[in-house]
């Protein structure tokens, strides 16, 4: 692996979606110097079918591939000339969700930016169900894209709170995007109680985090909502305040932070219109509870 590679990896199946991923990538590749790797990966399911149906197999995927890099060598000189940005491509097969996570390893990769639909049809669309395999999987940040309408650059971004030690990544890199891009971070700590301890738990790290972010120079707002459905209290403050991403941590401690393991994520991934960054929590021995 060369530690000193710098890459933001945007998988392309040259779907809508997956193209409104890439011209959102500009942005991030922009504001962390890094080069663009478009990456096609070629469906290992596919290629077994087009072995069990042709003759001369070989030859079909060959030419695959050909027009497949036409395609790709195509679209990374369109890139070039709209973003500025050095990009290259890449053309890989096998499970779709294991070469992107494999290939972002093998770079070194900073941010992967691809597409999903939400949903719908999750099991016959490229960027859907592998979209959410490679959020959970992925050592880096990954950012989803599901809206077709995006404004330039990043004003709001929605930040939830748990009650997780492992909050502080997601902090860190929240205040890293918002002075690149000058935003206001919009604070939400959500919760279903009536517990004093725990609400006194929640107004502490809400007070700790805003003070944190306040001191590093960002703009600052926050919110406590007492609501039961975690991913619609977020989704509908994110669309109230206008936001254009929400960061969400996608692996937590399963004692102290259920609302963002499995269901409450993959429902904000699923259904946001609004760019959804999902940072992956790192175990540390030295971490303890409001760290900042």
């Amino acid at each position: 692996m060369n530690s000193k590679s710098n890459h933001i990896l945007v998988p392309v199946d040259f779907s809508e979606q997956s193209l409104i991923a890439l011209r959102q990538s500009y942005n991030i590749a922009r504001f962390n110097n890094s080069d663009i790797t478009l990456l096609h990966v070629i469906d290992e399911d596919l290629l077994t079918k087009l072995k069990s149906l042709f003759t001369g197999s070989d030859d079909h995927e060959s030419r695959m591939r050909e027009d497949l890099q036409i395609k790709l060598n195509e679209l990374a000189i369109k890139v070039e000339s709209e973003s500025g940005l050095q990009v290259k491509v890449l053309i890989t097969s096998g499970k779709i969700y294991d070469e992107i996570v494999r290939v972002a390893n093998d770079l070194n990769t900073v941010f992967i930016i691809m597409g999903t639909n939400g949903p719908e049809g999750l099991k016959k669309r490229f960027i859907g169900s592998n979209a959410m395999r490679v959020i959970n999987e992925a050592n880096c940040p990954v950012i989803s894209i599901k809206g077709k309408d995006h404004h330039e650059g990043c004003k709001r971004i929605v930040l939830p709170l748990d009650l997780s030690r492992e909050s502080r990544d997601k902090v860190n890199k929240t205040i890293e995007i918002a002075k690149y891009f000058n935003s206001e971070i919009h604070l939400i700590s959500l919760h279903d109680t009536n517990d004093e301890f725990l609400l006194d738990k929640l107004e502490l790290q809400m007070n700790s985090v805003k003070q944190f972010i306040a001191d590093a120079g960002i703009a600052v707002v926050a919110e406590i909502v007492k609501n039961s459905d975690i991913a619609k209290a977020v989704l509908e403050y994110a669309r109230k305040t206008e936001a254009d991403l929400i960061v969400i941590i996608s692996q937590a401690e399963p004692e102290i932070a259920e609302w963002f393991l499995g269901s409450a994520a993959q429902e904000i991934i699923n259904n946001s219109d609004i760019p959804v960054m999902s940072i992956k929590a790192m175990s540390r021995k030295d971490t303890y509870e409001y760290a900042y």
